[in-house]
């Protein structure tokens, strides 16, 4: 017997980048890779610029516990100790609003954010994840209101 399916609305998010960003779909594991600071550049002239919502917010809950598989806490610690062993030279921009993470991706060459899909104006660069776009079945970045 399968499960009832959970009748609570969904909100999605989109990936949202640079327009120099030479990727155009990312795998779970490679946002992973880049909100844990492990993949630093696009290309060799390009540095990832991670732009990440302020606490409490539901963009930071997709990537803090959707993609990185981590509490709020785990988060900001792993953040203090790679920045303190030098493994990385900055630890995320936080934004406070979607339009600031639109505004700062548009203008911050190799920025990547996570913001509200509805809210993404046309013309944005939005990313695949697992080769699905926002409002594809099977996409993959969700949380239930």
């Amino acid at each position: 017997m399968l499960a009832p399916a959970d009748p609570r609305p969904t909100v999605e998010f989109a990936v949202i980048a640079s327009p120099e960003v030479p990727a155009s779909n990312l795998t779970i594991a490679d946002l992973r890779r880049l909100f844990l600071g492990d993949k630093q550049f696009w290309t060799p002239k390009l540095r990832v610029a991670l732009l990440i919502r302020a606490p409490v917010a539901r963009e930071r809950a997709a990537v803090v516990w959707t993609i990185c598989k981590m509490s709020e806490a785990q988060f900001g610690q792993y953040w203090i100790g790679k920045t303190m062993r030098a493994e990385c030279t900055s630890s995320p921009l936080q934004f406070t609003s979607n339009l600031q993470a639109l505004n700062l991706v548009a203008n911050t060459p190799g920025a990547i954010a996570i913001v509200n899909a509805s809210q993404v104006p046309a013309g944005t660069k939005v990313l695949a994840v697992e080769g699905k776009l926002p409002n594809q079945p099977g996409y993959k970045l969700q949380i239930a209101e």
